[in-house]
């Protein structure tokens, strides 16, 4: 029944294509006048056009093209390209079973660095033959387990997690009972396969730094503490601040958030317990921006009387007023060996964790002691 409460014909479906809940039309129109709506290219077509096989066909338009001559995969992914050929995600499933798609679970997409890995992971799964779907996380427990069940729920063949916790992860703990291939990148879990910056070495280098600039009064603006990064980025500097003879009592390390608001909040509380301090180094370059803030309002300017040292080396780092001094974490390569190493467990093949060499990157806002 119609709104009006009138009889209306029940919709004629031979003149049209269902599609999930759609009808999509059979006809489309040009100017003034409709015609057929053209049929999708068939594999057999195009083996009638090249004269092979339709296995043939198949093996040179799929992204390794194993068996097949290099001049037959060109002469055929021609001729797919001329008769508007495209690959049909679903029926490709249905066919082999696999979906050729890769999940990747990420804090947030708005941090420069998560995106970054991303980027590198998207970038090395399109070069073994995979898409990618990635979903934010925006590290909240309830949430992760939602996306994780969506991406699953997609058929995707293995998993890229970008956001694991140090305080129970019961994600991970899902993965593992399920089966599912992941590899873990950003942050690690010892006994998982990870692909991170050696983040205790990172701190290090940077207690090194301030070591060597004389300072013996420091802080950490330290994050929170369920992520690895931030736990150990810690642990190096206060390790070896430790090493060196320096007290580091607790309160001279503060918990934050990971972004500007949470640096400026940890280092204001920091030189308020301590306006002797004389350094601080905060676990990303986000994190350190807000401590250069909070240093100002103490009445302290970065790289004069306080020095301030951030992580990952984002490149606003070297253009601020005051360019930042940071321990460079190789992002983009994060990801990408972290999609490679899952390509290699979805093969059955065997996969080592890696720890990438973070570098020192030393510039205005750290000064030596006066």
């Amino acid at each position: 029944m119609t709104c009006s409460g009138r009889w209306a014909p029940r919709p004629n479906r031979g003149a049209a294509q269902q599609r999930g809940h759609h009808l999509v039309p059979a006809v489309i129109r040009k100017g003034n006048r409709t015609v057929p709506r053209p049929s999708p290219v068939t594999l057999a077509q195009i083996a009638r056009r090249a004269g092979v096989h339709v296995s043939t066909v198949s093996r040179s338009l799929a992204a390794n093209s194993t068996g097949v001559g290099s001049s037959t995969v060109a002469r055929v992914r021609a001729i797919a390209a001329e008769m508007g050929y495209f690959r049909d995600p679903a029926a490709t499933t249905l066919r082999t079973g696999r979906s050729g798609v890769l999940g990747i679970l990420m804090p947030r997409l708005t941090d420069y660095v998560l995106a970054r890995i991303f980027e590198g992971a998207d970038e090395a799964a399109h070069g073994v033959g995979y898409t990618t779907v990635v979903a934010s996380t925006n590290d909240d427990p309830g949430l992760r387990i939602e996306r994780l069940d969506n991406l699953l729920a997609r058929r995707v063949e293995g998993l890229i997690i970008g956001d694991a916790r140090l305080d129970g992860d019961e994600l991970v703990k899902s993965l593992d009972r399920r089966g599912v291939p992941y590899v873990l990148v950003n942050r690690r879990l010892r006994g998982h396969l990870s692909v991170t910056t050696d983040d205790v070495l990172g701190g290090q280098l940077a207690g090194e730094h301030m070591l060597e600039l004389g300072h013996t009064a420091m802080g950490v603006v330290a994050g929170p503490d369920y992520a690895s990064t931030c736990v150990e980025r810690t642990h190096g500097f206060v390790g070896r601040a430790l090493s060196a003879g320096i007290p580091f009592p607790d309160s001279c390390v503060q918990t934050s958030g990971a972004d500007v608001e949470g640096g400026h909040e940890a280092a204001n509380a920091l030189l308020t317990r301590h306006p002797e301090l004389t350094a601080i180094f905060a676990i990303n370059d986000f994190a350190a921006i807000g401590a250069m803030g909070a240093a100002r309002e103490h009445g302290r300017t970065p790289g004069r009387d306080i020095a301030i040292i951030g992580y990952n080396d984002i490149p606003l780092a070297r253009f601020l007023p005051v360019p930042l001094s940071s321990v460079s974490s190789p992002m983009a390569e994060m990801g990408h060996r972290g999609a490679l190493a899952l390509n290699e467990l979805i093969a059955g093949r065997p996969a080592e964790p890696e720890l990438l060499t973070p570098r020192l990157c030393p510039r205005d806002s750290t000064v030596a002691v006066r």
